[in-house]
């Protein structure tokens, strides 16, 4: 009779174990929370880049608009005194707004009369001419020789105020604001000359001077006359276009960028100024609008548009063909003076007469 000798199992082996089922899915599942860390990644590192680009562009646009509100602007070099042998006195005086100080010269008429033609001498101290100088410039126009206009002017005589607006101030820097703040700047400057007797008030303006004068214009009654030389209004187009010489960029979205950001640095937007009440307008002072063909930051045609809509027999224009911005005078100096003093001296004559027959009317 055969035994069979069964071995006992070791207990430390356990129970036989249950096969696991094979994975459908191929081990996928395991993978799953790392493949969506790794997308949320990717998602978050775009979402970082693109506020990085918007951010930089941002500050880039908010850079461009500073210096459009801060222009670099050379000092003054010099001084009637120095440069044209003429006595001045130093004057100061608040805006209109009262919002900026105004520093500037007042250069009295000659004593002596050398012009009979354009008013006696006795009428010298109540005829005034203010510069309104461009933009980038300060009362010494860079680009005109405002010495020698002056100089001509203290001859005819003429009392001459040339004052710097806030952006071209050393002393009392104020932002540029696209004739806003400046028109109320040039208001203080009549005044100012009013204050020191000045019943004829000419204002002689360039570039962006120009468009601030037409600009006060609106708001005072106190200018007879204004020669406006190489006119530019201050609109998202036409600073997109002076930026463009500079920097070559593109117009969308550069033009609204600028526009959106120049408030935050000037206080002002552009669609403040009137640009459309000043095209429209008819002033009832004489207006000699001066421009050049060839002008790459203000077209000619629009200083054509403004020259139509006046009803001053005085009122008239001078296109010159090939003409730069500002360059006028440096073109042709004998013609532009020539031009500038014949006006001058028609339009003394018309406030002459004017003040006559008022004079005579309040007898009657």
């Amino acid at each position: 009779m055969s035994t069979t000798i069964m071995t006992p199992m070791p207990l430390e082996t356990g129970f036989p174990q249950t096969l696991q089922p094979f994975p459908l899915d191929g081990g996928l599942q395991q993978h799953r929370p790392r493949i969506k860390t790794r997308k949320h990644f990717l998602i978050a590192l775009a979402a970082s880049f693109t506020a990085l680009c918007l951010l930089l562009v941002a500050v880039f646009y908010g850079y461009v608009a500073w210096m459009l509100t801060y222009p670099y602007v050379a000092p003054l070099t010099s001084n009637p005194k120095a440069a044209a042998g003429l006595d001045y006195e130093d004057i100061l005086f608040p805006s209109a707004s009262g919002k900026t100080t105004v520093s500037g010269w007042y250069v009295p008429a000659s004593d002596h009369d050398s012009d009979t033609a354009l008013a006696s001498s006795t009428a010298a101290s109540e005829r005034t001419v203010i510069f309104s100088h461009g933009y980038g410039a300060n009362r010494e126009e860079s680009w005109v020789p405002m010495y020698d206009l002056t100089k001509l002017l203290h001859g005819l005589h003429y009392n001459v105020v040339l004052f710097d607006y806030g952006y071209a101030s050393e002393k009392y820097k104020a932002p540029a604001t696209a004739g806003i703040e400046e028109s109320q700047q040039l208001l203080a400057a009549i005044n100012f000359a009013k204050s020191r007797g000045a019943e004829e008030i000419v204002v002689w303006g360039f570039s962006m001077g120009a468009g601030t004068a037409l600009q006060a214009a609106l708001q005072t009654k106190d200018i007879d006359a204004m020669i406006l030389d190489s006119t530019f209004l201050a609109t998202a187009d036409t600073m997109f276009h002076n930026v463009t010489q500079i920097l070559p960029l593109p117009k969308f979205p550069s033009k609204q960028l600028i526009e959106l950001m120049l408030p935050t640095w000037s206080g002002t937007h552009l669609k403040q100024v009137p640009v459309n009440q000043i095209l429209a307008n008819s002033l009832d002072i004489p207006v000699y609008m001066m421009h050049g063909t060839n002008d790459a930051k203000a077209p000619y045609q629009l200083a054509e548009q403004i020259a139509a809509k006046q009803s001053n027999p005085l009122s008239r224009s001078w296109i010159v063909p090939g003409g730069q911005h500002e360059m006028l005078f440096r073109a042709s100096p004998t013609e532009y003076i020539q031009r500038a003093a014949l006006f001058l001296g028609q339009v003394d004559q018309q406030f002459q007469a004017e003040h006559e027959e008022q004079a005579a009317a309040s007898k009657a």
